[in-house]
């Protein structure tokens, strides 16, 4: 082909891609063909093969020939027909060309079999290459490509935009087909100019916004100066289940949500019991050596308290307040939420009572209050639940709370039990508002729980909130068998309290410990004068429950103190009975009031030399296996204090103290620590 017919060429109108155009471009690239190498390709008249030795041979020469022509007059054809896709696709795809590919189909555009694709064209890795044709072919007809494809407007090396492939690429990726000029070969590759590689052993982002208040780690506290320290109790357990569903996905909790204390109550334990529900509580407290840094001591608290006997049980007033919304249509959410309220509706006596609120883009009352002796009327109601809308939490929590009031029975418990993944974002959403609204009517006797679900936008700081200012527990469930655990095992705890406003106070002799740390509960923190101020709310206990609290101290002669003493002016200790110097760590005060009552009641204990062990492993299996929880909890947290401590000391600590285990929660624990260890951040 001259360059006068390749002027002529680029200069015609392209045909719209029809019979026609198909017909017209064959017509013209044959022409073009026959007009442009007489010489190696004949004339219009048949040439005579003389150098055939045989007519077979002959025959065969000239079949080839002709497949040869042929091949060559589909290239070129199908180049003219493609050309305006092509031309369209390279307006949607060059930069600022404003074109949409809104009327294009989904599919790829294939090219015939026999055509090689021109040098540089990339695909998705979807398409199948095309078969490459032999090496003088591909070079002969790669040439006359790349010629006719500059005539018609596209690139000279080739290289036309892909088609978009519906469902397979997002807006504004684009993705480029190559393959090598050297050998022929079809290679598919794709190009993502907008998102990088996706690393499939990083969470979604939406799996990282979970909520938890920051709060910094206890900090080692001189004896001498600020001996007393004082602290509200927590039972509840939510941290614990939330990184257990994290480490069983294969990475560590957020530090933030990691709560030591929640870690530790989240087991049951065997500790001595109170004798009757007068005296709620019986603490007991055993002395150890601390395991991660030598010469220094553990104190173990251990508070157990009363179970309720069956008859003993009130009667019970509950309100199911259960989000809806959109956002809990996951299986580990509302359907999850249903299959535990079932549960636990199995667990009530035919006396107790059950209504329903649901709450998403409105609320509204599912089932008003019914006697568990209609049970099938309760489950229905539970089982035609379902999810859609955004998140009016506010109104759902006074609709409940007005249902709860109006059956209300001062003999009973009366509980809104909150089932949310807590998204809430539209209605009442502000925390203060909330709070005071759940503290006014705890003041009327009515409480509220939480039973959290879901991750990925849980709200753990909001219900904690609303949990201790409640008066109620804060459980997080993320799969049935924990369901099982706080909703049948632990019924009695969750639903019917046998304390309120419970507070520790420990005061620490500066003759016997120069130094202590809080182990936990960071967020349950109360000033001094908070302990003997009935009027200062503080944790509630349900029937049964476990309260364990740590304190690793200095002894006063030891040589790793970590705060130095003053310079200037010596350190005085408080005045203190020789007896009691020689003999006490420290004193233990323990503040409560029964449910019905408004003023507290006291229980007082020393911290001696007698309750001490010599070594880590005579303690009981129950300390030891706390201990392990603790230090393991701490590790998660990214505590400073554990010296060399790691994930096989708990391990084997934990394996050392496991015990009786009915329902394998001590078993489950050293295999999440063994998790821990290969999770990634």
């Amino acid at each position: 082909m001259v360059e006068p017919d390749l002027i002529r060429l680029k200069d015609t109108p392209v045909p719209p891609a029809g019979d026609d155009a198909k017909r017209a471009a064959l017509a013209a690239a044959t022409a073009a063909f026959e007009k442009s190498a007489p010489g190696a390709k004949g004339s219009t008249a048949p040439q005579r093969l003389s150098h055939a030795s045989s007519p077979t041979e002959g025959k065969k020469k000239m079949r080839q020939t002709f497949q040869f022509n042929r091949a060559l007059a589909a290239s070129i054809a199908a180049l003219m027909i493609g050309a305006p896709a092509a031309f369209m696709l390279s307006r949607t795809y060059a930069p600022g060309g404003g074109g949409s590919t809104s009327n294009l189909s989904g599919g790829p555009i294939s090219p015939p079999a026999e055509v090689a694709v021109a040098p540089h064209m990339e695909a998705p890795a979807a398409v199948p290459p095309a078969p490459a044709p032999s090496a003088p072919v591909a070079r002969e007809e790669r040439a006359k490509s790349t010629t006719a494809a500059g005539a018609l407007g596209g690139r000279v090396d080739g290289v036309a935009p892909p088609p978009r492939l519906a469902g397979s690429v997002q807006d504004g990726v684009r993705q480029k087909l190559s393959r090598s000029a050297h050998d022929a070969k079809s290679v598919a590759a794709v190009e993502t100019g907008a998102s990088p590689p996706v690393d499939r052993h990083v969470a979604p982002e939406s799996e990282f916004r979970d909520r938890f208040d920051s709060k910094e780690i206890n900090s080692v506290k001189v004896a001498a100066t600020e001996p007393v320290s004082t602290f509200s109790i927590d039972v509840d357990t939510a941290s614990y289940a939330f990184a257990r569903r994290a480490l069983n996905d294969g990475r560590l909790p957020p530090k933030d949500s990691v709560r030591v204390e929640e870690f530790v109550n989240y087991f049951p334990y065997d500790y001595p019991k109170p004798e009757s529900a007068q005296a709620a509580f019986k603490p007991t407290i055993t002395v150890t050596p601390s395991p991660w840094n030598p010469g220094n001591r553990l104190v173990h608290i251990a508070i157990q308290g009363y179970a309720l006997q069956s008859a003993e049980r009130p009667r019970a007033n509950l309100v199911f307040l259960i989000d809806v919304s959109g956002s809990m249509s996951p299986q580990d959410r509302l359907p999850l939420v249903k299959n535990a309220l079932r549960m636990l509706v199995d667990e009530l006596k035919p006396e107790d009572t059950v209504a329903v609120v649901t709450y998403a883009s409105g609320s509204g009352v599912a089932l008003e209050p019914t006697k568990i002796a209609d049970k099938s009327k309760i489950l229905g109601a539970i089982d035609a639940l379902g999810a859609g809308g955004s998140t009016a939490g506010g109104q759902g929590i006074q609709d409940a709370y007005r249902l709860a009031e109006s059956n209300f029975d001062a003999s009973a418990v009366n509980r809104v039990i909150l089932s949310t993944d807590g998204d809430f974002n539209v209605g009442v959403s502000d925390q203060s508002e909330l709070k005071g609204l759940i503290e006014r009517k705890r003041e009327k006797g009515v409480f509220l729980s939480i039973l959290g679900v879901g991750q990925g936008n849980y709200n753990d700081a909001l219900m904690q909130t609303l949990a201790q200012n409640g008066n109620g527990a804060a459980v997080y469930v993320d799969n049935l068998n924990e369901a099982r655990k706080a909703l049948i095992e632990e019924a009695s705890s969750t639903l019917f309290p046998i304390a309120k406003d419970v507070k520790i106070q420990v005061e620490w002799n500066p003759a016997r410990v120069s130094e202590y740390r809080l182990i936990g509960y960071e967020t349950r923190a109360l000033r001094r004068e908070d302990f003997n101020n009935d009027k200062m709310d503080a944790g509630d206990v349900g029937s049964g429950h476990r309260v364990t609290a740590m304190y690793e101290i200095t002894p006063a002669n030891s040589e790793k103190k970590l705060v130095d003493e003053l310079r200037y002016g010596k350190q005085k200790a408080p005045a203190v009975g020789q007896a009691s110097a020689e003999s006490e760590f420290g004193f233990l005060k323990l503040r409560y009031k029964l449910p019905k009552e408004g003023a507290s009641r006291l229980i007082t204990q020393p911290i001696t030399d007698q309750q001490s062990m010599e070594s880590l492993a005579r303690a009981p299996q129950d300390v030891r296996f706390s201990i392990a929880v603790a230090a393991f909890a701490q590790l998660l947290k990214g505590a400073p204090y554990l010296g060399g401590y790691g994930y096989d000391d708990v391990i084997a600590l934990a394996q050392s103290a496991k015990g009786d285990d009915p329902f394998g929660y001590r078993a489950e624990f050293v295999n999440l620590a063994r998790l821990a260890k290969s999770a990634r951040p």
